[in-house]
């Protein structure tokens, strides 16, 4: 009888699977990518990722450890945070972008609001916009994926692609200033850009396989995608080519996959979620269309997860027997 009295606080929906489960899942489906980064930008790349995952690890440790807090470095969310920085930058910063770039991101972002499911936004995307901000020069220097050209085509061929890579843009920036682009590159990987952003079908691969884990499910990245390519067909004139290539494009497909999933920074209500997407597509278009940068991704997901107590709020579900007026009054 004291056990059936016995009531625990909220929440009471319980589920058996774990933070480490989870994050060890969104690792396997961030190896495509991480190994077509290397492969395309060699050892700068592998360098990259050594040093941004060990540095969130070695932060989040540290900073526990002085703090006397438990050590939470087993859950797997330091090093997921790690490799996610890591897969948005460039192969050819310099070893201190990274260890910046993890220390603001598990220090700052994560730890001092709480530690894991306190941190207002996406503590990997946080530290991007962070690094943009403060050096971008270094963040914008693709020099190191001339290694990459016309790898991917000799992959799937034996033709060799001859390409100046060191005079040539990102295919976001050349699409932005009027010039050509080649959506097959785009879409296996064969283009300049950051480590992980590049191929979309791999990143597809991850995606799906999340997908098929229960990780995540489809709501948001459908809803984000399918947003930004309407905003694009009214703006672009209904030029499907450019649609496409915008979405093959810079970090979008990796941002909709992986980090705009994110349990902690995503709405938890299922109408707060497609809302969320919607706006995630449509700020993603208003400042690849018209602002300073032919990116955007990363400024759209964190300015979106600080509206997420909002949106949860106007989406939030009445309660079993309430009703709500037109003056939107609770009775």
């Amino acid at each position: 009888m004291n056990d059936l009295l016995h009531v625990s606080s909220s929440p009471h929906v319980r589920s058996e699977v774990r933070t480490d489960t989870i994050m060890f899942l969104v690792l396997i489906a961030l190896v495509p990518s991480s190994v077509m980064g290397i492969y395309l930008f060699g050892v700068p790349a592998l360098k990259i990722i050594i040093l941004s995952v060990g540095t969130c690890v070695l932060t989040e440790f540290l900073y526990e450890r002085l703090m006397h807090k438990p050590n939470t470095i087993g859950d797997g969310s330091a090093m997921v945070t790690g490799l996610l920085l890591a897969l948005n930058l460039s192969a050819a910063v310099p070893w201190w972008i990274p260890v910046i770039g993890g220390v603001f991101a598990i220090l700052i972002v994560k730890q001092v609001f709480g530690g894991l499911g306190q941190n207002f936004m996406n503590p990997a995307l946080a530290a991007r916009c962070f690094l943009l901000l403060s050096f971008p020069a270094k963040m914008t220097d693709f020099s190191v994926s001339e290694r990459a050209e016309g790898k991917i085509v000799d992959m799937i061929s034996s033709v060799t692609q001859s390409v100046d890579a060191v005079s040539s843009a990102t295919p976001l920036a050349a699409i932005r200033s009027g010039g050509s682009y080649d959506l097959l590159s785009m879409f296996l990987g064969n283009t300049r850009g950051t480590i992980g952003e590049t191929s979309v079908l791999l990143l597809l691969f991850g995606g799906i396989f999340l997908v098929a884990a229960r990780v995540i499910d489809l709501r948001i990245p459908l809803t984000y995608l399918g947003t930004f390519a309407l905003f694009y067909l009214v703006l672009g004139r209904f030029d499907l080519p450019l649609v496409a290539a915008e979405l093959c494009g810079g970090g979008l497909m990796l941002g909709a996959w992986f980090m705009a999933t994110d349990y902690v920074t995503r709405p938890i209500t299922i109408k707060g979620q497609y809302v969320f997407g919607i706006l995630l597509g449509i700020l993603t278009g208003i400042f690849r269309k018209f602002g300073a940068s032919a990116e955007g991704v990363s400024f759209a997901i964190i300015l979106s997860n600080v509206c997420v107590p909002v949106i949860e709020r106007l989406t939030l579900p009445s309660g079993f027997g309430v009703q709500k007026r037109k003056g939107g009054k609770v009775v």
